[in-house]
């Protein structure tokens, strides 16, 4: 079911972990961004947006994570974006033949297994690099490109609405989960946050990929404290995150499991990054 956010701006939760996907309203139909994660859903959410006279017009996925470039046929034909490297980055995922099978048998242990449609997943058109707002026929997006949690990751400024579309940051539920395949994840990760912080300004809503919808105060708090679990990340100092441990919201305990994965690999490639060679 969709919810309205603001005015011209509906999202829909999944049970799957808190799942958002967005929907802005255009003058012809409806940008779609991130839609998941059952089938079920997704065909709902395409009942929705044809009987409310919106239908799809534009998809965007934020970024590669197989949970941001799932589809259903009964969204339609319309064409979904995502930056140059996010597109390249799920092009080369799905150049092998198992890659589909391996998301299926990741999920196997999981309350959807068998639920999420992956016959259309992936088929995201990549912008050109130099591309700073979505392609469409409604109100200005404005694209927010940077290199945190995944290659190509792309907040989107839905600027009438003063909207940002965060995609896998700025949550409430997930601390933040850097990108330990690249050169500096920990940089990657600041450098993202004051990008996002630089719109602040302009944003009275922000929508995470996965938790709560937070106002202009959240979006600050939440951009404070993702900020303050890198730096303790970095420094491998005491962290004193609420979304961790026994302050953690519940059903999210799983969380602190994460950050001690995080932890011990990002330890790795710091080690790893400073053996001579």
């Amino acid at each position: 079911m969709l919810s309205q956010v603001t005015e011209g701006v509906l999202s829909h939760r999944s049970e799957f972990v808190e799942s958002n996907a967005v929907v802005v309203h255009g003058r012809s139909g409806a940008l779609l961004i991130d839609p998941g994660i059952q089938a079920s859903e997704l065909a709902c959410l395409a009942n929705d947006l044809s009987d409310s006279g919106h239908p799809v017009v534009a998809g965007f996925s934020t970024h590669p994570h197989w949970d941001h470039v799932l589809w259903h046929a009964e969204l339609g034909e319309a064409p979904r974006y995502g930056t140059a490297r996010c597109a390249a980055t799920v092009r080369e995922e799905l150049s092998d033949p198992d890659a589909k099978a391996n998301i299926a048998e990741h999920l196997a242990e999981t309350e959807v297994a068998g639920q999420v449609p992956l016959d259309l997943y992936g088929l995201v058109t990549g912008l050109p690099a130099e591309a700073s707002l979505v392609p469409w026929d409604g109100p200005t997006v404005r694209i927010l490109e940077h290199q945190a949690h995944a290659p190509g990751h792309a907040g989107l400024l839905v600027e009438e609405g003063r909207v940002l579309v965060a995609g896998d940051m700025l949550s409430d539920v997930l601390i933040p989960m850097l990108d330990l395949e690249a050169a500096d994840p920990i940089q990657d990760y600041l450098d993202a946050l004051r990008l996002l912080e630089g719109v602040a300004g302009d944003v009275d809503v922000v929508i995470p990929g996965h938790g709560s919808i937070g106002g202009a105060d959240q979006l600050r708090a939440r951009i404070d404290q993702d900020r303050a679990y890198v730096h303790a990340l970095r420094d491998a100092d005491v962290f004193n995150d609420p979304r961790i441990g026994p302050s953690a919201k519940e059903g999210w305990d799983w969380v602190a499991g994460v950050h001690e994965w995080q932890f011990q690999q990002l330890a790795d490639h710091t080690e790893r990054s400073q053996t001579p060679r």
